[in-house]
């Protein structure tokens, strides 16, 4: 397909297209991929595993529906997931033969947007992560660019107005069959309990199609700003502006003002705003860090996150076993590490610290005694060299093994 991007599309655009979402091997590696990222079973109760018993007569059931027209998506299952204290954010679950459809939709016509977006643009994007929007980030910091439009768009996955991201859509695709699966898609019926209703803006959370589908409606954004020689660093729906001047940051800020309300989406006025970030109180948080007065750290908020989690696996009451625990905690901090591993270092003692603290208190209350595992008799008879013989990972340990490696 890039192939043919390269050659030229007749008016840069794609006529047909069902063909190439409807194969079998297309079908195929996105089952595969559906597979691998597992997920809870939608509104018919079909799970991952029960389609993976008969996977080679759906997939040619759902081949056959899509080549004849027949395929009809069901109805998304809601459910609220937690955001924080209090909060929930809600998350849509698509039924498994959907997420198979909507991956091989995507595997089709990721290519033809792909070839046009922006450098500036790394979220949910083939080879590029929150890191290498970091790495933009500092990059610009350390050449000057301190002067930030720090912007927040409100709500915008379920704000998208439809007609306008199909008329982006249609720009470069015409098979009306592939525009029809998207439609449906925008369209699908949300089911909430006993509640039913049919969505009017926005791109389902938790669909396989959305990240594109945003990406492509702010695409415009990014052209827009390199236009105007604006250095912008965007992760899906958080974006900063970078500039040399406040006043820079100013224009830039109308700049994206006016092309935000163009468009039918809105900046949350208690979210936006420019500032000098070499200034204290002026910082900016961004993919789950803080960058002010020429540092960077771990924001307040992820740092909580993490220790949530952390608490929830290690309550004195579980029933199992400590090298289950530990074999739930591993990953956890293996992952939190990876991203978060350009922290300071007192970052990864306090973390340390809370899981073993609370291993503690959970080996205390097995033995019936009371207490939060905090006193010298507990860290005399389970030492962090225990911990260290039960496989727990360690924070310390790896920044210093990291640091290492980089001298």
């Amino acid at each position: 397909m890039l192939a043919a991007l390269g050659n030229g599309v007749k008016g840069s655009k794609w006529f047909s297209l069902i063909d190439k979402v409807a194969r079998a091997d297309t079908l195929r590696l996105a089952w595969e991929q559906v597979a691998r990222n597992r997920g809870a079973a939608g509104v018919d109760g079909q799970s991952v595993e029960k389609f993976a018993a008969r996977a080679e007569t759906y997939l040619d059931e759902l081949e056959q529906a899509l080549k004849q027209g027949r395929y009809r998506p069901m109805p998304v299952k809601r459910v609220e997931i937690p955001k924080g204290p209090g909060q929930t954010r809600p998350l849509g679950i698509p039924a498994v033969k959907d997420r198979i459809v909507q991956t091989a939709l995507k595997r089709v016509i990721e290519p033809i947007f792909e070839n046009e977006f922006h450098d500036t643009s790394y979220g949910f994007r083939p080879g590029r992560g929150c890191k290498d929007a970091l790495r933009e980030v500092d990059w610009h910091l350390k050449a000057g660019y301190t002067h930030v439009v720090d912007a927040d768009l409100k709500s915008y996955f379920d704000s998208i107005p439809h007609d306008r991201l199909l008329t982006r859509v249609e720009e470069r695709i015409s098979d009306g069959r592939v525009l029809d699966l998207i439609r449906a898609y925008l369209s699908q019926d949300v089911m909430h309990g006993l509640e039913r209703w049919t969505p009017t803006g926005g791109t389902p959370q938790g669909a396989v199609i959305s990240p594109l589908l945003a990406n492509l409606y702010l695409h415009p954004l990014d052209t827009l700003m390199a236009a105007k020689g604006y250095r912008m660093v965007r992760y899906a729906d958080d974006f900063v502006v970078l500039s040399r001047t406040a006043e820079e940051a100013e224009a830039a800020l109308v700049e994206v003002r006016a092309w935000v309300e163009a468009n039918g989406l809105t900046l949350h006025p208690d979210k936006t705003r420019t500032g000098n970030c070499l200034d204290a109180g002026q910082g900016f948080d961004f993919l789950g860090y803080r960058f002010e007065a020429g540092r960077r750290w771990v924001r307040k908020k992820s740092l909580k996150a993490v220790k949530d989690k952390l608490r929830s696996k290690t309550g004195r009451k579980r029933g199992v076993s400590l090298k289950s625990i530990i074999e739930e905690l591993n990953p956890i901090l293996r992952g939190w590490f990876g991203y978060f591993k350009h922290a300071h270092r007192t970052v990864f003692k306090v973390l340390d610290g809370l899981i073993r603290r609370r291993l503690r208190a959970l080996l205390r209350k097995r033995e019936k005694r009371p207490g939060f595992g905090r006193c010298h008799a507990d860290h005399s008879r389970w030492p962090n060299a225990f911990f260290a013989e039960q496989g727990l990972f360690t924070l310390v340990g790896a920044h210093a093994k990291a640091s290492q490696s980089r001298c």
